[in-house]
């Protein structure tokens, strides 16, 4: 499987099949709700850009016909805004950065076809998360800080749209 926090292009390539589908795209950015290798090394950047030092730990791996499961603990350091996007692709939520270390557990499902992932979906401690990095409860600071992320997300999105 590729990494997401440190696989590069060609691993994706390699590990990804064509039509693949990630079914946890749905508050990434537009690139990331796409089919194959492309869309999953999308999703990767997304999370790298909140949190470079992402490392995945696996600590069990189950296989099933052709399902694979993996539960990891996913640990990083939040060094940049955490962007969350609507249906639409329009930035819907941000959180800045506040470079608190976090590890939470995550469990990851991926069903295979010829020895590549052809569907992706998981389930995740994002409360925990949320708690660790400081997001909930949020400091009134906090929100002003995150609302300012938010309206730079924005700016940035519009314009990569309009080039």
């Amino acid at each position: 499987m590729s990494d997401m926090g440190s696989g590069d292009r060609l691993d994706f390539d390699r590990t990804i099949h064509p039509d693949a589908i990630n079914r946890e795209a749905a508050t990434e950015p537009s690139a990331c709700r796409g089919r194959g290798p492309a869309a999953f090394w999308a999703s990767a950047q997304w999370l790298r850009s909140a949190f470079p030092q992402v490392r995945h730990e696996v600590n069990h791996v189950v296989t099933e016909s052709d399902l694979v499961v993996i539960h990891a603990t996913m640990s990083g350091t939040h060094e940049g805004p955490f962007v969350l996007y609507g249906p639409d692709g329009e930035v819907r939520q941000a959180f800045a950065p506040t470079h608190k270390r976090f590890a939470v557990d995550q469990t990851h499902w991926f069903r295979m076809a010829q020895g590549l992932v052809v569907e992706h979906w998981a389930s995740r401690d994002d409360m925990g998360m949320a708690e660790q990095l400081g997001w909930v409860p949020p400091s009134p600071m906090y929100l002003v800080r995150c609302a300012r992320a938010r309206r730079r997300a924005a700016a940035e999105s519009r314009a990569q749209r309009d080039r």
